[in-house]
């Protein structure tokens, strides 16, 4: 999915491809081409040439071009690579992990189940990541990074309600909140629309957005797991002044946050740097916490964002690209990409990479809890119609939570069902 919600501030360039030696079978007698193509935003101009340099070394005779997209229009591109028309070539493509199943669909993608197995670790991939990559068992999205909400908070405003360390729990997380919200100090900035957190609740409730049964999807807002998430989510939001009828964006929780007045988010950490950026005076001053789970023992199951790698069918060298894929996921740019760029790694195994960060080590517990909206290529359509945000609304305006999440689900149910 776009990763509207990370906070990065450097720009991507394509690294320079260096020259290596010859390979048999170039008809020009010139190094081999291999095209990476990476999304905006992903990687620091740093990694990619860091990356770039390692790989040519590594591999004599291979040429790395590695081409940034934009993510606007990215779909279309993609699969004219997959469906082998146009100009533009790829033999590793990085997708949004939620974009994959629309991919699958299309079809064009190289399955990579054994490379998962053999090579790539698969049985510790990271939830959220592996699963929207595979349909029927068969892998073709390959985790590389993610990304996912934790609690960023006010530690002066901590101390002085007497909190000493974060809740653990969601009750913890409500008597916590409650004793911050006092005065012109809200204990909490939770807009009204924010259906990524509202899905973790769903989830750490047993329920989901919508769920495929005998071949045709339909929305689930309405069962009685997925009214509880939203009554958790009611209850916390009602401990702060979130707008009931917007989302995060509208106005930006970051800027609301860096006036002053607010406790805590539920944000991505690299929020904290854009929070700071716009009041200096909170540097230093912010803390981050894994978002609560309902017993201590299990952090709050949160929606993972990040990306995987995909190889296209119509790739020239099936095995250079395996080779690129081999390379970007091992522990050792794992690590880097993690610590440069304040990821969670793609496997659960490597967690302690991100130690020393603060914000990162609090995304590592929900990310092993994450998970991805449901593995409908439709659901991007789901997503710009978007029935859940108005349901929400609905619901903390006081109407009939089951009759509104019955309409939400209804809508749900026809976007993914229909004809295209």
């Amino acid at each position: 999915m776009k990763m509207r919600f990370l906070a990065v501030c450097t720009a991507l360039v394509a690294a320079t491809a260096l020259t290596g030696c010859s390979v048999l079978g170039e008809s020009d007698g010139g190094p081999q081409k291999v095209t990476l193509w990476l999304m905006k935003g992903s990687a620091s101009d740093g990694f990619i040439k860091k990356f770039t340099d390692s790989y040519e070394k590594d591999h004599p005779g291979i040429d790395l071009d590695v081409k940034i997209q934009e993510w606007t229009g990215i779909g279309d591109k993609v699969n004219g690579v997959l469906k082998g028309k146009g100009k533009e070539k790829a033999d590793v493509i990085e997708v949004g992990n939620t974009q994959v199943a629309q991919y699958i669909e299309t079809g064009g993608l190289s399955e990579v189940t054994l490379e998962g197995l053999r090579e790539w670790g698969s049985k510790d991939w990271l939830k959220g990541l592996a699963d929207p990559g595979s349909v029927g068992g068969a892998q073709y999205g390959v985790p590389w990074y993610a990304a996912n909400r934790v609690v960023i908070y006010n530690k002066d405003m901590f101390a002085s309600a007497g909190i000493k360390t974060p809740p653990k729990n969601r009750a913890e997380w409500i008597s916590a909140t409650q004793k911050l919200d006092k005065g012109a100090q809200q204990g909490i900035y939770l807009p009204g629309q924010n259906w990524y957190v509202l899905s973790g609740f769903i989830w750490d409730e047993g329920g989901d957005l919508a769920v495929e049964t005998g071949g045709q999807w339909v929305g689930t807002l309405d069962t009685n797991e997925a009214l509880a998430g939203m009554d958790f989510y009611k209850q916390l939001q009602a401990l702060g002044d979130g707008p009931k009828s917007s989302d995060e964006e509208s106005p930006s929780q970051a800027e609301v946050f860096a006036r002053g007045q607010i406790a805590q988010i539920i944000a991505p950490p690299g929020q904290a740097a854009q929070i700071e950026e716009l009041n200096p005076a909170l540097k230093g001053k912010l803390g981050f916490y894994s978002i609560p789970g309902k017993t201590t023992e299990k952090p709050g199951a949160v929606f993972t964002g990040g990306s995987d790698l995909i190889i296209p069918d119509h790739t020239a060298d099936r095995k250079a690209a395996v080779d690129v894929i081999s390379a970007l996921v091992s522990e050792k740019w794992q690590t880097e990409l993690a610590r440069e760029m304040s990821y969670v790694p793609n496997k659960t195994t490597l967690a302690h990479v991100v130690e020393g960060n603060d914000g990162a080590t609090a995304m590592a517990p929900g990310a092993a809890q994450g998970r991805a909206t449901p593995k409908s290529a439709r659901w991007a359509e789901v997503e710009a119609k978007n029935p859940i945000k108005p349901y929400m609304t609905a619901v903390l305006s006081g109407q009939d939570p089951k009759e509104a999440a019955k309409t939400a689900s209804e809508a749900i149910s026809k976007v993914l069902s229909s004809d295209r």
